[in-house]
Formats: structure tokens, C-alpha cells, sequence
């Protein structure tokens, strides 16, 4: 594991559920123009975030994989839809959505901790770590669990407790 890694896990143990806690008075009581405060603090974050010295979410987390992205993801590699899906995914009982059948994820290259199929990967992952999707307030469930594994989630709920509890 990375020192940057590591040091972001040990980090986490410490102030998880502090900022659980204050994404749930979020969620529970939003202050006015939320959406607006989230979008300017999200180009802070990005300027400040490197995503290739973490890869939490391709090591720690699976992304879900729509049809069109395993259509996608297949053609490129040369194979069938239902071949891509016998070698690399499983369909959860529950909901029926298709994930990575093992951790981390296959298409990660641990060298230098880049997507082996940026170019076709799933919506899911092109989207990550989902920061002003939607409305915020009702997307908090997903901030919940990404603050955990996601530096860029991290600075994000830190910054907003900066800004929202002065």
C-alpha cells in the first residue's frame, strides 16, 4: 500500500464518522443554495486532488455496469457481452445490477494506477465520486460511503464543514 494510501486509511479510522455525522445534519437540514456552495467547493477540490496517487475507488470498490457499458467495454476488448460477463462480473442477487467479480479491479494497472479502458470505461467510474450529481441533499447516502474510500469526497465534506460551521 502507498504511504499516501495509508496515510488517507489512517486519516479515515479517525474522522469517519464525523463527517458522516455532518452529512447526515446535511441531509437531515440542508442550508440554503447547497448545490450552488457544493459546485464552487468541487473546483477546489479538483484543483488540489490527484487521483493517480490514490485509486481507493478501483481497489477498495466495484462500479455497477449499465448494459451499454458492457456492450462497450466488450467490443473493445474483442469479445462477447456474455463473454465479458462470464470473465469479469457477477450479477448481485439483490438488485440484479452487474459488478467486478473480484477486487481490485481488472482493469487497473497497479504500476501506475491507471484505467486500462479509461477511453470505454463504465459511466459509473467516468462519473466518480459522483460530488454534484443530482441535488446534493439526495445524493448524501452516496457521500456517506464514498467519504471513506475517496480523497476528493473527504475534501469536499471537509471544506464544506469549513465553510457551513464557520
Amino acid at each position: 500500500m502507498s504511504y499516501f494510501r495509508r496515510k488517507f486509511k489512517s486519516y479515515m479510522l479517525k474522522h469517519k464518522s464525523r463527517l458522516r455525522r455532518f452529512l447526515t445534519k446535511l441531509e437531515n437540514n440542508p442550508p440554503k443554495k447547497l448545490d450552488a456552495l457544493a459546485e464552487i467547493i468541487e473546483k477546489d477540490v479538483w484543483a488540489e486532488t490527484n487521483c493517480l496517487l490514490c485509486s481507493n475507488c478501483c481497489r477498495e470498490m466495484t462500479p455497477t455496469y449499465t448494459f451499454q457499458d458492457i456492450k462497450r467495454i466488450a467490443a473493445q476488448l474483442g469479445m462477447t457481452m456474455k463473454q465479458f460477463k462470464e470473465k469479469w462480473l457477477v450479477q448481485d442477487a439483490k438488485t440484479g445490477e452487474w459488478m467486478n467479480s473480484s477486487r481490485p479491479c481488472q482493469f487497473l494497472n497497479r504500476n501506475d494506477n491507471k484505467c486500462m479502458i479509461y477511453d470505454v470505461r463504465p459511466a459509473d467510474c467516468a462519473g466518480f465520486p459522483h460530488l454534484t450529481k443530482k441535488r446534493m441533499v439526495n445524493y448524501m447516502h452516496v457521500h456517506k460511503q464514498n467519504v471513506q474510500y475517496c480523497p476528493a469526497t473527504f475534501k469536499m465534506v471537509e471544506k464544506m464543514i469549513e465553510r457551513i460551521n464557520g
